[in-house]
């Protein structure tokens, strides 16, 4: 990473070695449904709040990981984790039950991102061979916090998103099989002026394409060089701005690109502009994109997680929505 650099190089390539995504029913019916591990009929997971059911959520999807890696819990070095609540209570009273040491991360949506770049980085420089990515989001808990209770049922503006009930959890480590962590670009703060807690979207589409040009000046590799380009959440809205930035720019995205948050949902469940959360990008890279890297369908994958860095305090005074995104290239050996 030289002086002007956003991105980091990983020369010892980690490996993502496993992946577990657990979702709610409505993310099972969507176009994805057969690739997620596990879909939970209950939201709650049998707990007695939504908030203690998106924790069971989490716990579920970091002990499968750590089994489908073939490891018991206390053999993974350290977990990286995160939520859209505040204190990042879902992910910090999942981690009281396991004996592993814990980075509690907050990023908004792009945690997924943030903690694979920061796993990769401590495996790459030696100081864990193993480490446990993991986020999620629910959307009973995060429409409590961020806008209203269920019951008020408000009405919701056509580019509104849906927030993912899902969460995500990769296991890295220095050796075995599995797609490698090759660069991870680390994201700015951009803030374009939004002020529609709504409208995220629009928000964060700026701060995915600064990290898209910065991902291509940095590796000097072209939008050709990979088979799927994936940003986090931007829903159908934020997809085709960011599209537009990147037009403006002489980038053609092309169908190499595609928003989880629009894969999620099918049109016919009125999920508005697509689904949002923390979760989305964990669910859907730790099960469509590693099984289709794993067929070797994809082998140069660029995941762009973005985060829209508000709070209900700042919504409530006017301010606008700070947005950021971060990247990780995956790549299979050849």
């Amino acid at each position: 990473m030289t002086a002007k650099s956003q991105t980091l190089v990983f020369k010892n390539r980690p490996r993502i070695i496993a992946g577990m995504s657990v979702v709610g029913d409505k993310e099972g019916e969507g176009p994805l449904g057969k690739y997620f591990d596990t879909i939970e009929p209950d939201p709650k997971m049998g707990k007695s709040s939504f908030e203690k059911g998106e924790t069971a959520m989490f716990s579920k999807a970091i002990e499968g990981a750590a089994a489908k890696a073939g490891m018991q819990i206390f053999d993974i070095g350290a977990l990286f984790a995160g939520d859209l609540l505040n204190q990042l209570v879902s992910s910090s009273y999942a981690a009281r039950d396991l004996p592993v040491s814990y980075f509690g991360l907050y990023s908004a949506c792009s945690t997924m991102t943030e903690a694979l770049s920061l796993g990769a980085a401590m495996i790459n420089a030696g100081y864990f061979k193993t480490a446990a990515c993991a986020t999620g989001s629910h959307f009973a808990t995060a429409e409590r916090q961020y806008r209203f209770p269920l019951e008020y049922g408000c009405q919701r503006p056509p580019y509104a998103q849906w927030t993912v009930t899902a969460a995500g959890c990769s296991i890295l480590a220095d050796s075995g099989n599995g797609p490698a962590i090759t660069h991870a670009t680390i994201g700015r703060v951009v803030d374009y002026g939004i002020t529609d807690a709504n409208n995220m979207g629009a928000a964060m589409a700026p701060a995915a394409f600064d990290t898209v040009l910065a991902v291509l000046e940095d590796t000097e590799m072209k939008i050709e060089d990979f088979d799927g380009i994936f940003t986090g959440d931007l829903g159908r809205l934020g997809g085709e701005i960011l599209r537009d930035l990147c037009r403006e720019r002489g980038i053609e995205l092309g169908q190499r690109y595609s928003d989880c948050g629009e894969m999620i949902f099918s049109s016919e469940q009125e999920c508005y502009s697509g689904g949002s959360g923390a979760g989305c990008s964990a669910c859907v890279l730790n099960s469509f994109i590693l099984d289709k890297m794993k067929k070797h369908e994809y082998n140069r994958v660029l995941l762009m997680a973005t985060g829209a860095l508000m709070s209900p305090t700042t919504s409530f005074q006017g301010e606008s929505i700070p947005a950021i995104c971060h990247a990780v290239i995956m790549e299979n050996d050849l």
